[in-house]
């Protein structure tokens, strides 16, 4: 949720939320709504104590007065009732003005789309064209996805054999990792309550690519970040605690709409996928230093297995409603020649504590914390990279290195049989 004062105030602010795309009309409409709820709030406080002084005086007056004052005080709740719900409903409009306006972009983010983002670096060399993921995995026996969708539908896979033991390889390798970095692990859960999916910024927007339990009222989690955006809420955390860092592990659902013939074979583009998921609660005074500290860990992730990657700062019209400014870290994918998504790492700022109201005691009071996220391994995009980018000859794969130890010190895959 974005502060409300600094958007009436702050130039750099609305024009942050402007370069994100919201229309000026919704910003000047939410401003003027806010003027009129507070006007609204202030006229039925005021009704409601003249109500309330008003059954005092009925209490204590005589009875020849008392039939007076009940009529008057009648009048005076029916009035009362008048505001309560005029407040209701400005209090409604303001509440879907407020989903509308996004968390402005930070100075330092380039404007305009997609592909408009800023290349930071780039690392390793890339690998010529070879067979994709998709072949890679049907050969070896590791991926099966014609049996999954008999089963499941399209866009769900069996992964099997040594690809299931470097799946939890992985896991295991890049928890040891965030250990190492100072995160706590948490295994979260991956049902939450609609209000979870609004106050951690993925609802309204993201709520077509969110599969609900609709006996349940509840929906599948796209990311353990939304637990983890809960873990705290409404808390009051010390200062000097911060940052408290999760390593966050789930299982994840996305229903993948719009992406049509897009990404359909292999694992990058599936329904179903695990994910371990940085998430910081920092002080406001260190986050954007927390940021660098999320990508650099990442980067170590991607470099340690051997891929080879970019980073780039995404444009203003590609964050997310809750988002000031992303990472993207890129590894190279050989079967298409160009670098594709395998990481990414955000700063909220305070716009998801607002929501949930996590704040910190300082000194000078109450103040918001920041909250930051960041994948540090997407289990099955992480293994198709690793396929394609490790590939031999023969048709085997390499097992990174760092992950020989983690999967019973297989060093090689090979065909079935060989």
């Amino acid at each position: 949720m974005i502060d409300l004062t600094k958007l009436k105030s702050d130039e750099e602010y609305r024009n942050g939320a402007l370069a994100k795309g919201v229309a000026v009309d919704v910003i000047d409409e939410l401003i003027s709504c806010s003027v009129e709820r507070s006007g609204a709030i202030q006229e039925t406080e005021a009704k409601r104590s003249e109500a309330n002084a008003m059954a005092k005086e009925i209490g204590s007056s005589s009875a020849e007065d008392r039939p007076a004052k009940i009529e008057a005080a009648s009048k005076v709740k029916q009035e009362l009732s008048q505001l309560e719900e005029s407040l209701a409903e400005v209090e409604k409009r303001f509440h879907s003005l407020m989903l509308q306006v996004p968390n402005p972009a930070h100075s330092s983010v380039p404007h305009g789309d997609e592909d408009a983002f800023r290349t930071e670096t780039e690392v390793g060399e890339q690998t010529p064209a070879r067979k994709s993921h998709g072949e890679i995995g049907e050969e070896l026996g590791l991926v099966d996805t014609k049996r999954a969708v008999r089963m499941s539908g399209s866009r769900f896979a069996y992964v099997m054999r040594e690809a299931a033991r470097m799946q939890f390889g992985l896991v295991q390798w890049v928890l040891d990792k965030l250990d190492s970095h100072g995160f706590d692990p948490v295994v979260t859960p991956v049902a939450v309550r609609e209000e979870m999916m609004e106050l951690a910024g993925f609802f309204p927007t993201d709520k077509n690519q969110v599969y609900k339990l609709e006996g349940d009222d509840l929906y599948l989690i796209g990311t353990s970040e939304v637990a983890l955006a809960g873990l705290h809420r409404q808390e009051q955390l010390s200062a000097d605690e911060l940052p408290l860092r999760y390593a966050g592990y789930s299982s994840c659902f996305r229903r993948e709409a719009g992406t049509y013939g897009k990404d359909t074979a292999g694992l990058f583009r599936v329904h179903q996928f695990d994910k371990v998921e940085m998430f910081v609660y920092a002080h406001p005074d260190n986050s954007w230093e927390e940021l660098e500290r999320i990508r650099g860990i990442q980067e170590e992730i991607v470099s340690e297995l051997g891929l080879p990657y970019r980073v780039i700062t995404c444009a203003s019209r590609d964050l997310g409603d809750a988002t000031s400014k992303k990472y993207d870290l890129e590894a190279w994918l050989p079967s298409e020649q160009r670098y594709r998504e395998i990481t990414s790492c955000s700063n909220y700022t305070d716009f998801s504590a607002r929501r949930m109201n996590t704040s910190m005691k300082t000194e000078a009071g109450n103040q918001l914390v920041h909250t930051l996220n960041g994948t540090a391994c997407a289990i099955g995009r992480t293994l198709l990279f690793i396929f394609e980018n490790h590939q031999n000859d023969d048709g085997s794969i390499t097992v990174p290195e760092v992950l020989r130890p983690y999967c019973g010190g297989i060093d090689v895959i090979r065909p079935k049989g060989s």
